[in-house]
């Protein structure tokens, strides 16, 4: 269970000056960043590119609403509830990758490092190939996430009362991991030792692969809808708590029998973390509004953006480390360049 290893007192220095104000106009569901533009994926139909100057772009990618996205960088891949599949690269033109023959909805999407796609609709998981050899498989109930493991071709899928994994290319039954509850969402830590997933109910729960050992990460008022990995895959951020929870990986038994830290403890709700792509802090943001940018090793706090009349829905860094875009529930957004 959870203890606060918070600092209590923090010097509060903020960079409010640096935050330069985007208007999205409508909920945004996921952020990136493909090159140096921040992409803002809207609940319906579009997804808005932002350079770093203010430049706005929108690109209509889905004819409905966008429910899944993922993005390697270099492009994002959005399922829609209009049956299809969709890239948008970093020039802003999207193409469609894939079209449902029964028009069923993309609740997931993956992308492994080698540009093999993943999606599912209702209980069948798909994955094709960079050749363009395409298969698939029935889950035990309906796919809650997909995550392709860091390295090999190994696809997780979360469902109702556990994990499946399966190799695509080998023709054996898949791999279950069992575990009482409904899976909302899966990721391999970085290394591959271990896989994680969020549950309907406040908590994680977890598998040490190579013996499947259970861990169980409790504790939460809240369910767990925001996670990121940080230093390299030793540790975890989470939301779910009025504080960022973050449990260690580094050693061989990851957060078995530890307990998590507990970081910028505020009296709201943690909605979002994103932590740096190579230093040791994160950004956090809050229920009320407020982003804070924390050290991971002391809990030093920096203020980003008071709190206002919206909670957090997301925030992302760029791959330099350079710029923090973030986006509010009302359709407020804003990057900071650091």
């Amino acid at each position: 269970m959870m203890k606060d290893n918070a600092p209590k007192q923090h010097a509060m220095a903020s960079i409010g000056e640096r935050v330069r104000p985007v208007t999205i106009g409508s909920p945004v569901a996921a952020l990136y960043f493909i090159g140096d533009r921040a992409a803002f994926v809207g609940d319906e139909e579009t997804i808005t590119l932002v350079s770093g100057d203010g430049e706005k772009a929108a690109v209509t990618v889905h004819g409905g609403a966008i429910l899944s996205s993922v993005s390697d960088g270099k492009r994002i891949v959005t399922g829609g509830d209009d049956g299809k599949v969709v890239a948008l690269d970093m020039k802003g033109e999207s193409s469609v990758l894939v079209t449902d023959a029964k028009r069923r909805w993309i609740d997931n999407i993956a992308v492994h490092p080698d540009g093999t796609l993943a999606w599912s609709a209702g209980k069948t998981a798909y994955v094709r190939g960079i050749k363009g050899e395409e298969k698939s498989i029935d889950a035990p109930s309906s796919v809650g996430g997909l995550a392709f493991a860091p390295k090999g071709m190994r696809l997780a899928l979360a469902h109702y009362n556990g994990v499946s994994l399966w190799f695509p290319n080998m023709t054996a039954a898949p791999e279950r991991l069992e575990w009482a509850g409904s899976h909302l969402g899966v990721t391999f830590s970085p290394d591959g030792r271990f896989l994680i997933t969020s549950m309907h109910e406040p908590a994680l729960h977890g598998w040490r692969l190579a013996d499947v050992q259970h861990m169980q990460m409790t504790g939460y008022p809240s369910r767990v809808k925001s996670l990121s990995w940080g230093m390299g895959g030793k540790l975890l951020a989470t939301s779910g708590a009025d504080r960022v929870v973050v449990w260690p990986f580094a050693s061989k038994d990851g957060p078995m029998d530890k307990e998590p830290t507990m970081l910028a403890p505020l009296q709201a709700r943690v909605t979002a973390v994103a932590c740096h792509p190579t230093q040791d802090f994160l950004a956090a943001g809050y229920e009320n509004g407020t982003i804070l940018m924390v050290r991971l090793t002391n809990g030093a706090k920096v203020v980003v953006r008071r709190e206002g009349e919206a909670s957090v829905a997301a925030l992302a860094w760029n791959a330099k480390g350079s710029m923090l875009a973030f986006a509010l529930q009302n359709g407020e957004a804003g990057l900071v360049d650091l």
